[in-house]
């Protein structure tokens, strides 16, 4: 509509400078040393949700980050949008590694580059934006929640406990996210699934202390060894998981849903020159698109153990760990597949180890229905804005609340997300294109607007 495209050009640069003062917010929820500053990001969130038009606004405490949430309500007889987005990010190591400051936001070639820009500020901001167009053009269609969480990144571990004890506050008839990605700008895609999380870490302790290697090296099981034999013996010749049982409960992709995602661009070169690799890896029989949405992983996110500081110390350390994560499809879920882990490693541990492992955090996958009409509206608001249909297409990475939100809320999760794979999310160097931004706040009331007219 001609009035949300002139207010959204009138104010644009408004809309991004409310957006650096966010990321210069250092809202690391992993961190103890950052609590003053995710209570100071909420109360930041708050204060742009009640400027963009929300009647009420609520900042709630958890047992660990607060909860944002903020409500606008025309309308009791019109359908109620509920928009999930999170105001953590993860931590900006390592430092040296960044071009600029991660909480210093910097705009180069039409990027913004900060911790969050894109994962996921940048992405509940283009809500924030949209509420206030609407209002401003006085043709808001629907009822809008925001609930706006600060543990996203380390598992959502107290957002479940909210939301089961808030249920009526957070009734609604379809849930929105913007924490995915396209394909790019000029393929517009819409994530129709995320895969799950089981992520643990493991302990592996042979003597009680570290030892001389010279005095007991070949004599002593050294942790750091052994535990790296246990890895490698996860996958086999040909990448496949080799935990009994891992792949029981998984739903084989149809030969149509390959076909389907095999029509989404790519280039080969261009994917490898992107990632600084000669060579792609991962399981036989399946092509990058598949391994990266349509199958479960297991990866090693973390090694370390023994002496690593500057100049030599021979030491046959006493402890080695490892953070090891799987992604997982329908219908693995990821209590089991956890417990499946951690009693594989501690079977596969011979006798001279001992190990310990713990789950840090998990959650299911998710998929959206493309007959839905959460989806077709999400479909036809990118084929407004972007003037051509997005190719449906699985998202690799994971967001752990959203199976337990249709669990407890009954409704169904739409994702429309903006950002790109190659935004560097959770690496050095994080950015969001200012023009995906802006698509964003074009797009998401058009999502508004064919919702309503289809529930009607």
């Amino acid at each position: 509509m001609q009035s949300w495209s002139d207010y959204q050009q009138q104010h644009k640069d408004r809309f991004l400078n409310e957006l650096l003062e966010l990321l210069r917010i250092p809202s690391v929820s992993a961190r103890s040393e950052h609590k003053e500053d995710m209570q100071r990001c909420a109360e930041a969130v708050k204060t742009r949700l009640l400027e963009a038009g929300a009647d009420t606004v609520e900042i709630y405490a958890t047992a660990g980050h607060p909860v944002v949430y903020g409500e606008k309500m025309i309308d009791a007889g019109k359908p109620t949008v509920l928009v999930y987005g999170h105001y953590d990010v993860q931590p900006a190591d390592p430092l040296e590694l960044w071009h600029s400051g991660p909480f210093e936001p910097t705009i180069k070639d039409g990027k913004i580059y900060a911790r969050g820009a894109c994962d996921d500020k940048g992405q509940f901001y283009m809500h924030v934006k949209a509420l206030e167009t609407l209002v401003q053009t006085n043709s808001l269609p629907v009822n809008i929640k925001f609930i706006i969480e600060g543990e996203e990144e380390i598992g959502s571990p107290n957002l479940g406990i909210f939301v089961k004890a808030n249920k009526e506050l957070l009734k609604a008839d379809v849930i929105l996210i913007s924490d995915t990605a396209m394909l790019s700008i000029n393929t517009p895609s819409i994530d129709v699934g995320v895969r799950g999380l089981s992520y643990i870490e493991v302990e592996v302790t042979g003597p009680d202390r570290d030892l001389h290697s010279g005095v007991y090296g070949g004599a002593v099981a050294n942790p750091i060894t052994i535990l790296a034999h246990m890895i490698t013996s996860l996958h086999d010749e040909n990448n496949h998981i080799t935990i009994p049982g891992f792949y029981d409960d998984v739903v084989e992709s149809s030969a149509e849903e390959r076909a389907e995602l095999a029509k989404a661009p790519y280039d080969e070169a261009t994917y490898k020159k992107e990632l600084g690799v000669k060579e792609l890896w991962g399981e036989k029989g399946y092509s990058t698109s598949e391994r990266t949405g349509i199958r479960p992983t297991l990866e090693l996110n973390g090694i370390w153990g023994g002496y690593t500081g500057e100049g030599s110390k021979t030491v046959l350390p006493s402890k080695a760990h490892a953070k090891i994560s799987c992604r997982l499809v329908p219908n693995q879920k990821h209590e089991k597949m956890t417990a499946l882990l951690i009693a594989h490693l501690k079977k596969i541990a011979p006798p001279y180890v001992t190990i310990k492992a713990e789950e840090h955090h998990g959650g299911d996958p998710y998929m959206t229905p493309v007959d839905s009409i959460e989806y077709r509206a999400a479909a036809k608001a990118i084929e407004t804005s972007f003037g051509k249909l997005p190719i449906p297409v699985r998202g690799g990475g994971s967001i752990p609340i959203t199976a337990l939100f249709e669990a407890e809320l009954g409704c169904k999760v739409v994702f429309l997300g903006f950002g790109l794979d190659s935004d560097n999310l959770h690496s050095p160097n994080e950015k969001y294109d200012l023009v995906n931004f802006y698509k964003g706040i074009e797009t998401i009331p058009y999502f508004h607007k064919y919702y309503a007219e289809m529930k009607q």
